[in-house]
């Protein structure tokens, strides 16, 4: 039988690993309700935040949070240039939502294959020493990565809750969300709001690849498989409901790890795979739930028309 320290350290363990997740889950699902685009551009972010991050802190001796500030630059610039370059130039003409996603796969690869060649294809470690210290809680192992990883990722999405709810830039991006041709009656430019939206999920990224950086070896295949897991508790979630998509990849990672009470560690990216297919086949529109005031806060008061 198992013991209770057991089930309390994989549910432990697997909250603390879901942390950066959750954040990346919550970035994707944010772009995939106000600009109605299945980012799949994320593993290009990814792989930019990463190999900035290691050539300052590992290459340069950059103390970390410097390396962090800095990472910011490139990546931020870079999702708001997929926006203004890319998507509003597939948008003018019309596009269907298949160049979208053509595109935003076809960018993304390139970019990940472009970066193994600038440096490699082997596993690559963010910082020189990747062990943790550790505390012993209630019989339970906790790492100071694990306490970071929480603390952080609970910040980043708390502060783009507030910022949601509570700002005015927040209220126009529910705004566009819910109505992009009825918010610009308002005066409320659309084309900003998707630069400002992509802004923050590259930000989001440069956070949550960093926790990831910090814990695990950076391979080509790494970015994609995070971007599945987002798909995945994107539509678990409900699409449209920005804050459940984190919610569910909790979910999804507390089932993923207590697999292993059950099944050999290698069958764990199968748990993923079937959720984004069973979710795919049976609930094609999402996941719907009835409840969903988390996604959404209160409604949007219309700007003046000089606003924007």
């Amino acid at each position: 039988m198992l013991s209770a320290d057991i089930l309390l350290q994989v549910l432990w363990t697997s909250v603390a690993n879901a942390s950066y997740q959750a954040v990346l889950a919550v970035a994707f699902a944010l772009v995939l309700k106000v600009m109605q685009v299945w980012n799949f551009t994320q593993p290009a972010l990814m792989g930019v935040a990463f190999y900035c991050m290691y050539v300052l802190i590992s290459g340069l001796g950059v103390p970390v949070l410097a390396a962090v500030l800095l990472t910011l630059i490139p990546v931020v610039a870079m999702a708001v240039g997929i926006e203004r370059f890319a998507f509003q130039t597939l948008r003018d003409r019309q596009s269907e939502t298949l160049s979208f996603f053509i595109f935003s796969l076809i960018f993304a690869e390139f970019v990940v294959f472009l970066l193994t060649l600038i440096f490699t294809t082997a596993p690559t470690f963010m910082l020189p020493n990747m062990m943790s210290p550790i505390h012993i809680v209630g019989g339970v192992v906790v790492s100071e990565w694990d306490l970071i990883a929480i603390s952080l990722s609970a910040l980043i999405i708390l502060t783009l809750w507030l910022f949601m709810r509570f700002t005015r830039h927040g209220q126009y991006l529910i705004a566009v969300a819910n109505n992009p041709d009825l918010a610009e009656v308002y005066g409320i430019s659309k084309t900003r709001c998707y630069q400002i939206t992509m802004a923050i999920a590259g930000a989001m990224v440069v956070g949550a690849t960093y926790l990831a950086g910090t814990k695990l070896a950076f391979f080509p295949e790494l970015p994609v498989h995070l971007m599945v897991f987002s798909v995945a508790a994107t539509i678990l979630g409900g699409i449209g409901n920005v804050f459940a998509a984190g919610i569910a990849a909790i979910f999804i990672s507390v089932l993923q790890q207590g697999s292993v009470l059950v099944f050999e560690a290698r069958w764990q990216p199968l748990i993923v795979f079937g959720i984004l297919f069973a979710v795919i086949l049976f609930f094609p529109k999402g996941v719907r739930w009835k409840a969903r005031r988390l996604s959404r806060g209160p409604a949007p008061v219309p700007a003046p028309s000089k606003a924007a």
